[in-house]
């Protein structure tokens, strides 16, 4: 299962910085998504459901963490959207990442043998 748009943004945000709290996630996404605070707590709560976030108390505060390996992550969202829209079967270019603020060089090598592999289930399916 993959995350949704929204679920990836906050994902994305805790790849970055974590743990952080709802509140902290909200701030910086408030803008970004245009909802209310208690529709990022609700996305939370599916998202620790779905097992993309763990939850933890600290103090009275509950604390997020991500749960889902960002390279794995990212790799099946670029190749899932090379498959639906522009019908790709073969492995992305893993050039095509090396300006993303998202990978670093050292996850690069990572990144280029899971879109291998994926697009190779892929193409067994």
């Amino acid at each position: 299962m993959q995350p949704t748009a929204p679920e990836l943004e906050i994902l994305k945000l805790l790849w970055q910085s974590q743990p952080r709290t709802a509140r902290e996630l909200h701030d910086e996404i408030e803008q970004l998504l245009g909802w209310s605070y208690s529709s990022t707590r609700k996305t939370l709560e599916r998202m620790g459901d779905k097992g993309f976030v763990a939850m933890e108390f600290k103090g009275n505060k509950k604390i997020y963490c991500a749960q889902v390996d960002k390279v794995k992550t990212l790799a099946a969202f670029a190749q899932d959207f090379a498959k639906r829209v522009f019908e790709l079967d073969g492995p992305l270019p893993v050039a095509m990442f090396t300006d993303s603020r998202l990978i670093d060089d050292s996850e690069i090598a990572d990144l280029e043998k899971l879109l291998k592999d994926l697009a190779q289930d892929q193409e067994q399916e």
